[in-house]
């Protein structure tokens, strides 16, 4: 009987082959920008900031989420708080009645706020959907391009709005987002991130805000329309005396 010998350097080369890599997907790349930008501390902190002229908290109570926002006028103290689906509205510490409508309306623009600065944490959220829809250049870098919608249920009034994200190929990080909305009227948004810091491990950004300067085109080349000169600077997001501190 023959002996077949097999060259050793073919022995190597097929025991160290390597198995392909996987390609990435939308979750991967959530979750890794999430791990990045502070994961679980998100939880089991308390972050409060000043954005324009207003106060806001987020803590968790009894394992619940509150937002709350804080407003000085003159001598009288405004505590909004949004606890789950329920608002509350207090003036100088006594609970005043809302009606039903402006309730709904303070409750989304306090979790709006909120919303934006915890990103991207809230990411994976039950009713949130993600696709990746391949790599997009801005401003002469490549990113992973994300696109997010909702579900309508636990998707909150907008769930019909739809978001883009473009993440660091290398650090997972959002440096881009875009979402188009119908409240008021509808539109469209750009932000970059900029002025980047971690306060107890808590990743925060400031954000530059742009509109296109025509509705023309739609969500999904917004990127294409910043890169073009077709956004301008609407308003600027900027997050001041940042506090975070263990539950």
């Amino acid at each position: 009987m023959k002996k077949i010998l097999i060259p050793l350097m073919l022995v190597l080369a097929i025991g160290c082959k390597q198995e392909p890599k996987k390609a990435l997907t939308a979750q991967a790349i959530i979750d890794n920008s999430i791990a990045d930008s502070g994961g679980k501390l998100f939880d089991d902190h308390k972050v409060t900031f000043d954005f324009r002229d207003k106060t806001y908290v987020s803590e968790s109570i009894d394992g619940q989420r509150v937002f709350k926002r804080i407003s000085d006028l003159d001598s009288t103290t405004i505590i909004d708080i949004k606890r789950g689906d329920d608002f509350e509205r207090y003036m100088n510490d006594s609970l005043v009645m809302v009606h039903d409508t402006m309730a709904v309306k303070y409750a989304n623009s306090i979790n709006s706020v909120h919303y934006f600065v915890r990103l991207p944490y809230g990411l994976n959220d039950a009713a949130v959907n993600k696709e990746l829809l391949g790599k997009e250049t801005i401003e002469d870098k490549e990113y992973y391009k994300v696109k997010v919608t909702f579900d309508q249920q636990g998707g909150g009034d907008d769930f019909e709005d739809t978001y883009l994200y473009w993440f660091d190929l290398k650090t997972f990080k959002p440096t881009y987002l875009a979402y188009d909305f119908h409240a008021d009227g509808g539109g469209q948004r750009f932000r970059k991130a900029y002025n980047e810091r971690y306060v107890k491990g808590i990743r925060f950004v400031d954000y530059e805000n742009y509109k296109p300067k025509n509705d023309s085109s739609g969500i999904l080349e917004i990127g294409q329309q910043y890169n073009e000169g077709g956004l301008e600077l609407l308003s600027k997001i900027e997050l001041k005396n940042i506090s975070v501190e263990k539950n």
